[in-house]
């Protein structure tokens, strides 16, 4: 499965170094561009100068957790129709009805796969 996601921009915010290189370098491969953040606060100062096409992020984070995060895209008129992709290492269903409840278009259970990672994307990738 050869994807080219060619100039679809991917936000990936998560505090963990080994997650976010890890998602970085398969859609790198994929031919996305890739943003990262360690966190909301991070995430939020550089969504408004990056405007990525799709969003990933992880649940459990320091000061401002996912679903927090994914609420504030969510209500800001300019971003609220941006997916975003819930990561947890959590696969419950509670997990799930609480992102949904704030907003998330997807939810991806750590570790994700290559192909559940690209999946995710395909669903909103339209070539440009």
């Amino acid at each position: 499965m050869s994807e080219n996601f060619q100039g679809f921009k991917v936000m990936v915010i998560d505090d963990s170094k080994t997650i976010r290189r890890t998602a970085e370098t398969l859609l790198q491969k994929a031919g996305c561009e890739v943003v990262t953040a360690t966190d909301g606060f991070d995430a939020l100062a550089k969504i408004a100068d990056e405007k990525p096409d799709v969003i990933f992020v992880d649940i459990m984070m320091p000061r401002l957790d996912g679903y927090q995060t994914c609420a504030l895209i969510k209500n800001n008129s300019t971003f609220k129709n941006t997916p975003v992709i819930m990561l947890s290492s959590k696969d419950g269903l509670f997990d799930k009805a609480k992102g949904r409840i704030v907003g998330s278009d997807e939810y991806l259970t750590k570790p994700f796969s290559k192909d559940e990672l690209l999946g995710a994307i395909k669903k909103y990738y339209t070539a440009s």
